[in-house]
């Protein structure tokens, strides 16, 4: 197959933990061709199929110099074989705009993955409220009052941005409140803004893991992000020490209960974040985590993912 991968722009891939690249490495060592684009290169014109300016490339097993371009060229997302979705967040406008450019290229004929309706329909904080019976105590608020109310009740508790990654704009507040005030005018920009508000997790201590969902089926090994020093967040982009372990009794619970539902929707793969026993998060944009599993294990999830873009893309065929 010819695959488009519509991500970041190549040049700013770490390639070591890439895993972006680790799928397209896979896929090509499988025979796949490899076009990579920026979402800014997709495009619509009335009368014609969606269509993006992509780079045909060639992985050069160089860790350095790594792909070479072999032509540029606008083409139809429906002319691929498969379309992957690879984008990191922000989720902002312009990424809700190209989920409808994918949207409409999927009624050309493309196949997307992850389902662009499903990206929109699958905010990666948001979604968990669906999933109550596997989550910590929630509040998803714009108003200060409602969040001294909940601190009141709770006492430790973390706030974050609705629309952050990486850990970014995550506070913790303790039992004093010390500075809960300005942290909510600062998150929620007066009023203006809705935000996320959790019951502080002490199992953070042992890490933040990220369960992957593939296909429907969980990897057998997820990574703990580990806090370190004073730092309350695991996330690896703050510094967070990533360690692969076997899920738990309680991971593959949640996997297999989200695993189908999420498979359903047309997102082949997920990153479910769980600390302790409650899931934080349900990553859909670009979870990552591959590399540091296969590295520190030995399972090969790259083989695991495009085995099951394989399988889809001959069910749709």
């Amino acid at each position: 197959m010819q695959l488009l991968f519509i991500a970041d722009p190549l040049e700013s891939f770490k390639t070591y933990k890439d895993t972006t690249f680790a799928m397209m490495r896979e896929a090509q060592r499988r025979g796949h061709t490899i076009s990579a684009c920026v979402p800014q290169d997709i495009m619509w014109q009335r009368g014609a199929p969606v269509q993006a300016h992509v780079l045909d490339i060639e992985l050069t097993g160089d860790a350095n110099d790594w792909f070479r371009v072999r032509q540029q060229r606008a083409a139809p997302l429906a002319d691929f074989g498969a379309v992957l979705m690879r984008k990191d967040p922000p989720f902002d406008s312009e990424y809700f705009y190209a989920t409808h450019l994918l949207e409409q290229a999927e009624r050309d004929g493309a196949r997307v993955f992850n389902k662009p309706r499903a990206l929109r329909d699958h905010p990666e904080k948001l979604a968990i409220m669906e999933f109550p019976q596997f989550i910590g105590p929630t509040l998803v608020t714009r108003d200060a009052r409602d969040i001294q109310r909940f601190h009141a009740e709770h006492r430790d508790i973390i706030l974050k941005p609705l629309d952050g990654m990486g850990g970014m704009g995550i506070f913790r507040v303790g039992p004093d409140g010390l500075n809960l005030g300005s942290i909510t005018e600062t998150l929620n920009r007066g009023g203006a803004q809705s935000l996320m508000v959790q019951k502080f997790l002490p199992e953070i201590a042992l890490g933040d893991k990220r369960v992957l969902i593939i296909g429907g089926q969980p990897v057998p090994y997820c990574l703990a992000r580990i806090p370190q020093g004073s730092e309350v967040r695991g996330n690896l982009a703050a510094g967070g020490k990533g360690v692969a372990q076997a899920l738990s009794e309680r991971d593959w619970e949640i996997a297999k209960a989200l695993g189908p539902i999420l498979s359903q929707r047309g997102l082949l793969l997920a990153g479910v974040d769980v600390i302790g026993d409650c899931v934080t998060e349900i990553n859909v944009t670009s979870p990552t985590c591959f590399q540091e599993i296969q590295q520190q294990t030995g399972f090969d999830v790259a083989a695991m993912f495009v085995d099951a873009l394989e399988a889809s893309c001959t069910k749709t065929h």
